[in-house]
């Protein structure tokens, strides 16, 4: 379930926030479910546990995941992530980010290139 290919072109602990994210998006993960521990993780994909604990972390600040003191991370209930609101801040912030790319010069051209490298690295699983 965990088995991820890491790329160069993001560290680590992100490309395995955006692999949680997807499994809790497309209901791998399902709510209140128990995540595997740190270590359990860490062991599993061959990573160091702060790599799994700073992926962790970051989960929770963005508000796909919940920890319990002494008892894990569990996956928070997201009906919020599918729901048309977060879907329409999305695209606020996406279109702040193409407003900002396009203030420094950057071209319709090669936003639409990285739009389409993304979307080849999400098909082969990255």
């Amino acid at each position: 379930m965990y088995s991820l290919r890491f790329n160069k072109e993001a560290p680590v602990y992100e490309q395995l926030v955006n692999h949680i994210k997807r499994m809790i998006i497309k209901r791998v993960l399902l709510p209140d479910e128990k995540m595997p521990s740190v270590r359990e993780l860490a062991r599993q994909l061959t990573l160091n546990p702060n790599t799994i604990q700073k992926a962790y972390r970051e989960l929770e600040h963005q508000g796909y995941i919940y920890s319990l003191p002494g008892k894990g991370s569990y996956v928070k209930e997201n009906d919020d992530i599918q729901s048309e609101a977060y879907v329409e801040n999305l695209y606020s912030q996406f279109n702040q980010i193409v407003l900002e790319l396009l203030h420094m010069n950057e071209s319709k051209e090669d936003i639409k290139k990285y739009i389409d490298e993304v979307e080849s690295r999400i098909k082969e699983g990255n």
